[in-house]
Formats: C-alpha cells, sequence, structure tokens
C-alpha cells in the first residue's frame, strides 16, 4: 500500500537515488538537495511503501509578473520521480494530486510547471499560454509550459506576464 506524506530527513538519501535512477543523472537530485538548503517554503512530499521511499515530489515559490507590473506569488511543480520499474503505477499521479491538494488548502493561486505536455493536463494544467503567461527561459516550447488556477478569484484579471521560478532551476534548465 502507497501512503504519501512529507518529506523527513531520514528519506534524503532514497530520495536523491530515486531522481538519478528516473532521470539517469544526477542533475534534478542536484537541484532537490540545493533546494532542501536554500528554499524553507518548500513543499516536499514522499511516496512510500512500506518502510521504502519510492517517489518524492517538490513545490518551490514561483512568480508571475503581469505586463502591467504586479506579482503574483504562486508554486513551481519539479521535479517529480518514481524509479523506473515502479512508473505506470500511479504513484507519481498521487503524489502530484496529493501536493495541488494542499497548496490549494494553503490559499496559492496557481502552480506553475514545466513537463511532459502528455502528462500534466490529467492534473488540470493546461498551457500557460491560454493565459498569455510566458516561461522565463525563451526556448522552452510553449507545450510543455503549463498552469494549474487553484484560485480562479486571484487569477481572474490575469491576462499576460511572465511566470519565473526561483533562480536554483537556472542551473537545471
Amino acid at each position: 500500500m502507497i501512503t504519501i506524506r512529507r518529506e523527513e530527513n531520514r528519506d534524503r538519501q532514497s530520495v536523491r537515488l530515486i531522481y538519478k535512477a528516473a532521470f539517469g543523472q544526477p542533475t534534478e537530485a542536484d537541484l532537490v538537495d540545493t533546494l532542501r538548503k536554500s528554499c524553507p517554503d518548500r513543499l516536499a512530499l514522499v511516496a512510500e511503501e512500506g518502510k521504502e521511499v519510492v517517489g518524492h515530489i517538490l513545490f518551490t515559490p514561483a512568480s508571475i509578473t503581469t505586463d502591467d507590473g504586479n506579482k503574483i506569488s504562486g508554486m513551481g511543480l519539479a521535479p517529480v520521480a518514481v524509479p523506473p520499474d515502479l512508473q505506470g503505477e500511479g504513484i507519481g499521479s498521487r503524489l502530484v494530486n496529493e501536493g495541488l491538494a494542499i497548496l490549494k488548502s494553503r490559499q496559492y493561486p496557481f502552480v506553475i510547471v514545466l513537463g511532459y505536455p502528455l502528462y500534466y493536463p490529467r492534473f488540470g494544467f493546461v498551457p500557460a499560454e491560454r493565459y498569455n503567461i510566458r516561461c522565463q527561459w525563451p526556448d522552452v516550447p510553449s507545450e510543455a509550459f503549463m498552469v494549474r488556477i487553484l484560485d480562479k478569484e486571484v487569477m481572474s484579471g490575469i491576462s499576460g506576464g511572465t511566470a519565473y521560478y526561483r533562480d536554483e532551476f537556472n542551473q537545471a534548465v
């Protein structure tokens, strides 16, 4: 049985191994390690089966600076990982859904994600260009940069702007 819980210090090595296996390189694992140290406002969850960590997701503060100069704070989803031999079993979906529910309860108005365009729409993510929201990195394909609106009232006046992840992401993109 899979349970979702907050990441604890004892999970760090398991989480690192999951990212390295899922992505075939240490970049995402290094990013998670860096964000643990530099980002106290993060939301980090693990999926656990028995006593074994079998998935991880991280949300960190993000912002949208509107074309008229306003700044709205929300969250960015990145990264998420499940070991290759367990992918397709719904573990990642459970992590995403639980994280989004927590963020909605904390009244974050949006979550951005840079990811696989056939995966994230099942969670309510839509291309950010629908709201005329651009990614801070100009070379990102528009179909891969998505937003999930959690508070329609707060976001109702947004029609254009640039979304920003934390600076630590610049090294991973």
